[in-house]
């Protein structure tokens, strides 16, 4: 397995692999390395190598000036195509390693990036077998991030989808997250229907359940809000940051306090944002916690938030937010897209998308329903325990590599 992310802090990673190596597949993978990891350990029985990060420029790529804009797009493209060769290139020679150290049948490439079909293809003229997870559309991606129109995304655009091509081109399968992104598959990629599996973010279980609150966001005795995911440009969390100002200064609602759970490249900035906004009493950045804290905090809520705003990524992708919400029994407010209504149903309350003020005001509508929290919360429990679970989408997985004997 390839991925450019931590491993296994890298929960849709970790759960296949797992899964995979609990199944008696012998799994390997090749991961980035955070501070004070080792290069190479054995993880619940899964092998991990790991390449050290690059960073090259900052990526928010969110200037409003003109010249700004330009500048901080030019200086993250380059970043992302310089970081992208140099992991891909390292994943490649570490893949020739491994395959003399233990053997390879098969490469299965997370992605982004997309240029990991470079791995797959050279161990395909070995005779073995590649897999493209589809983690994410990356010609979507890039609009979504540096705010283009779509259909006018210039040449990067075009490349990022001849990349897309090639990796689903060269797969031997392919993993899909949702319905969307496996259309996507089968009409841009050309892949055969039998080719493409639907593997969903289910949440593990044993990992993201019911714990007793924190004690001292309870000692407040405010309605607790909470968001837990990647704080990146194309996340919504600004969204949301306006929308809690509507709802403290506009609607009067000072009862309510919201822990942000999870870091990115807008960390900072959305910091500065929350001080400039007069929110610094109401939300509080937690950065990367542990799964304990994580599920500790998410206990605690009383309502959960999914701002992604509508975009031509968000629009048809599948947040595992959304279901830990769910898993844990809590109410999300989401702007209405369509994946997030296909997973979450009647678990969340769906507002006009990027509608910051009907955001507020639906979430000042569910503080004072107790109740109406209570049914969305146990409808959402129910569908994860019956339908999107690990435990239970997983199959899918494992049909995917049986696939391939």
């Amino acid at each position: 397995m390839l991925v450019e992310n931590a491993f296994p802090a890298d929960i849709r990673v970790w759960n296949e692999a797992h899964t995979l190596s609990q199944a008696g597949y012998p799994v390997t993978v090749i991961a980035l390395r955070k501070p004070g990891e080792k290069f190479h350990e054995e993880v619940n029985g899964v092998h991990v190598y790991r390449v050290p990060a690059l960073t090259v420029f900052e990526k928010l790529g969110g200037a409003r000036s003109t010249v700004g804009r330009v500048i901080g797009m030019f200086q993250a493209c380059m970043g992302y195509i310089l970081e992208y060769l140099y992991f891909t290139s390292a994943c490649f020679l570490l893949s020739i390693y491994v395959a003399f150290q233990r053997g390879v049948d098969v490469v299965h490439a997370h992605n982004p990036p997309d240029t990991l079909f470079v791995v797959g293809a050279f161990h395909r003229l070995l005779g073995k077998r590649f897999i493209f997870d589809h983690h994410d559309l990356s010609p979507e991606l890039y609009l979504s991030r540096f705010g283009i129109q779509n259909g006018d995304g210039g040449t990067i655009y075009k490349t990022l989808l001849a990349i897309e091509k090639l990796s689903l081109r060269i797969a031997n399968i392919a993993i899909a997250t949702n319905e969307s992104y496996k259309q996507v598959q089968i009409q841009r990629g050309k892949l055969e229907e039998d080719k493409v599996f639907v593997v969903r973010n289910g949440p593990d279980l044993r990992r993201v359940k019911v714990v007793p609150g924190d004690p001292n966001l309870l000692a407040m005795g405010k309605n607790i809000l909470c968001y837990v995911g990647a704080l990146n440009p194309q996340d919504g969390v600004d969204y949301m940051l306006r929308a809690l100002q509507h709802l403290a200064f506009t609607l009067g609602r000072r009862d309510f306090f919201c822990v942000v759970i999870g870091t990115g490249d807008a960390f900072e900035q959305l910091k500065t944002m929350t001080d400039t906004l007069g929110l610094k009493d109401y939300v509080w950045f937690a950065g990367f916690v542990s799964d304990e804290e994580l599920v500790r905090y998410l206990s605690t809520a009383d309502i959960c938030l999914d701002p992604n705003p509508s975009s031509p990524l968000n629009d048809v992708s599948t947040w595992i937010k959304v279901m830990e919400y769910m898993a844990v029994g809590k109410p999300t407010v989401s702007f209405d897209l369509k994946e997030t209504r296909v997973t979450a149903q009647e678990a969340a309350a769906y507002v006009t998308p990027n509608d910051e003020q009907a955001f507020a005001k639906q979430i000042a509508f569910l503080m004072d329903r107790p109740d109406l929290r209570e049914k969305m919360g146990e409808f959402g429990k129910r569908r994860i325990n019956e339908e999107l679970a690990w435990n239970v989408v997983s199959q899918n997985l494992l049909q995917a590599y049986a696939s391939l004997r």
